[in-house]
């Protein structure tokens, strides 16, 4: 297992995120939530300027105050409590809603919105004498107790300050009434609250990114895991064909990218397309460099206009050309003499004198076995003249 864990090199891969998550394993900082929330209530209670305080210090006060109509008649009683314990819900909901609100938000915060059944589901692996030793003496439970000593100390330090700072007036409360007492009261919580708060700030600010961390590091994976992956993402069909499709699209503006170079456009005129390359110092055939149907061809002569080449319709060539040549590779011998013409007569359209009548425009000659309809299916002489 040690070695295992050391091996968990390599960074999770987007997939091992996605499954995580889809199980409920999210980075979650508990110490920001409650940052959060005690940070919205006590900006809450400051900005009313103690209205909060106030109203919940008269609430408690009347509570201890009884009617002597309520004593005399004891049916009042529930009605009676019931009348207060309404009215303090409604006085707290404002602050519960604060509260849910920032929850919410905080607990999304670094690990996204995320509600899974499988989070709650119950695990019998957690109830494993070995599994929970394992999770007492590991770094997680580590550090969990520091946060609990800082907390605790947090909030002992806040309680012992203010009792030395306020312990005169702790014990002349006695002497009060009942509303002042609760007022009293309501400052001390609020100070103490605000002191509370810039603590769990603090906290929470280390806190925050340490659980990020160690959520990566425990989504590490091992280089085998990783080559694992990969084989099961490629061996998947929509992988596939999303792999397919972007090696497409690739190929199309690499190819995009040699039309430029093109001396000529042979076209079905709609259909197809292809652009060829000739070089007459070279000993070789003509080359094609870009080909395409529908969409491709037209952007091919899109591009084709864009450099000023010269577009040839010639239905049976293209198809020709289209089902039997492959990018970068020379023509067929069997279309030599067809294209030859198309290239002579292209050439002598660019070297055409004043007062000169250019070459005509020639028909070439496909032959037999290179006939195809639209379909890529061969064809005979008859139907292809059709």
């Amino acid at each position: 297992m040690a070695d295992d864990s050391a091996e968990r090199t390599e960074e999770p891969t987007s997939r091992k995120l996605q499954r995580s998550r889809e199980e409920g394993q999210v980075a979650r900082s508990v110490e920001l939530t409650s940052a959060a929330v005690m940070s919205g209530w006590v900006i809450c209670l400051v900005a009313t300027g103690g209205f909060w305080l106030h109203e919940i210090s008269t609430k408690f006060a009347a509570g201890f105050k009884f009617d002597r109509k309520v004593l005399d008649s004891p049916s009042l009683l529930p009605a009676t409590f019931a009348s207060q314990v309404l009215d303090g819900l409604l006085l707290i909901l404002p602050m519960m809603l604060v509260a849910v609100t920032l929850a919410v938000l905080a607990s999304g915060a670094i690990g996204g919105f995320l509600f899974s059944i499988k989070s709650i589901a119950p695990k019998f692996s957690k109830l494993s004498p070995l599994a929970g030793l394992k999770r007492m003496l590991g770094s997680h439970a580590i550090v969990e107790l520091i946060k609990a000593v800082l907390k605790f100390g947090l909030v002992g330090t806040v309680l012992l300050v203010l009792l030395d700072k306020h312990f005169s007036k702790l014990i002349g409360m006695g002497n009060m009434g009942l509303e002042p007492a609760f007022a009293l009261a309501g400052s001390l919580i609020l100070e103490a609250l605000i002191w509370l708060t810039l603590g769990l700030v603090l906290i929470a600010l280390i806190d925050a990114p340490y659980q990020r961390f160690s959520f990566m590091k425990r989504m590490r994976m091992t280089k085998q895991e990783i080559r694992d992956e990969h084989k099961d993402m490629e061996g998947r069909p929509e992988i596939k064909a999303q792999i397919r499709r972007r090696q497409r699209e690739i190929a199309n503006v690499r190819m995009m990218k040699k039309v430029k170079d093109a001396d000529v456009i042979i076209t079905n005129p709609e259909h197809f397309a292809i652009a060829l390359s000739y070089d007459p110092t070279a000993d070789g055939a003509p080359i094609l460099l870009a080909k395409g149907a529908d969409f491709v061809a037209a952007k091919i002569r899109e591009e084709a206009k864009t450099h000023s080449i010269e577009i040839f319709e010639a239905p049976q060539l293209a198809r020709a050309l289209y089902f039997t040549t492959e990018l970068d590779q020379p023509i067929p011998e069997a279309l030599y003499f067809a294209v030859a013409q198309v290239i002579a007569y292209v050439f002598s359209l660019a070297n055409v004198e004043p007062g000169v009548e250019p070459m005509l425009r020639p028909s070439p000659a496909i032959p037999k076995s290179m006939l195809f309809d639209a379909n890529g299916r061969q064809l005979e002489p008859e139907a292809a003249s059709a």
